[in-house]
């Protein structure tokens, strides 16, 4: 889409150069969907252009995984290969422990259900300021326990919890001028146990409901829920719970009106879905370690394995997340 208010493009990471009127630009998928008014009725004036940050699009160090803000998806996509030593490893991957959670990266990434173009665009960053109910990224950094890194204007620095960045349907806690650095995923929560599922109500649809579970070394066990709600909420166990304590837990800590609403899903249907894919997470992650597992919930007869998803490409179909 055009962009015809756009009076000029600033090449810049300083967060000191932002005035009203302005977007910072990474991927731009969102930006150039929407046009000049995608962030309110007042038309945009500037873009910030990051795309000569040089920033590192991923470093992995033995405290965890850092993204930055402007890593695409494609990147992220491929990072299970290179840590693995498939092509070729990387110096910075040599040494990378073997996370269960990087078993999460490919199924967030498939959920996009984008196009190469979007792919090789698009950018983590970019997904989380959009702060769509059913932004893939979301799922994965909240899942993991993600911190974001954000700059303001003044020079503060600050952190916060990905679950926490997110308040509503295409709301966060960003303020003016405020710029998302990067995501920190701990190694405490890749070296956790993992679990997936996803729901949509159309083949290649835009997700409905997607759940990630964990269970980490000392038997914690931690559900995410996101997709199908406004916002992620995350529900902390001290042990695996059992079926009646998990769905009380749920049904006390989503009320009916945090359930997304949209053409995606009605929110009853959002609801029996939440229960249903938590139920069969907590049955996943309470057999024994290295059982086989699946990654979706999708009610379509083409279900994969972990080892299938993993080696399956990007869907080429322009219908996205």
């Amino acid at each position: 889409m055009d962009m015809n208010t756009i009076e000029a493009v600033v090449r810049t990471t300083d967060p000191a150069d932002w005035r009203d009127g302005d977007a910072w630009l990474a991927g731009g998928t969102v930006l150039f969907s929407y046009g000049s008014t995608a962030f309110g009725p007042e038309p945009l004036r500037r873009l910030l252009d990051l795309g000569s940050a040089g920033w590192q699009p991923i470093t992995v160090t033995a405290d965890g995984i850092e993204l930055a803000a402007t890593c695409t998806v494609a990147e992220l996509y491929a990072l299970p290969e290179k840590l693995a030593g498939e092509g070729g490893t990387p110096d910075w991957a040599v040494n990378a422990p073997d996370w269960p959670g990087l078993d999460l990266i490919r199924p967030c990434c498939d959920s996009f259900v984008a196009s190469f173009k979007v792919w090789n665009m698009s950018t983590v960053g970019g997904n989380l300021c959009t702060s769509l109910p059913a932004g893939p990224m979301i799922s994965l950094c909240a899942g993991l326990d993600g911190a974001a890194t954000i700059l303001a204007p003044g020079g503060a620095r600050r952190e916060l919890r990905v679950a926490d960045l997110i308040t509503g349907d295409g709301q966060n806690v960003l303020a003016p001028g405020e710029l998302l650095r990067s995501v920190s995923l701990p190694a405490s929560s890749l070296s956790s146990r993992v679990a997936f599922r996803r729901l949509s109500l159309s083949n290649l649809g835009r997700s409905g409901v997607l759940l990630i579970g964990r269970l980490d070394g000392g038997g914690r066990f931690t559900l995410t829920v996101t997709a199908a709600t406004k916002r992620p909420v995350q529900l902390r166990f001290s042990s695996l719970p059992d079926a009646p304590e998990l769905a009380d837990r749920l049904e006390a800590a989503i009320p009916a009106g945090l359930y997304h609403d949209d053409i995606h899903g009605l929110p009853a249907w959002r609801r029996d879905m939440t229960h249903r894919l938590a139920e069969e997470i907590r049955a996943e992650l309470g057999l024994s370690a290295g059982a086989p597992t699946a990654v979706s919930g999708d009610f379509w007869p083409a279900q994969q394995s972990t080892q299938q998803t993993r080696q399956t490409p990007p869907q080429q179909t322009t219908r996205g997340a």
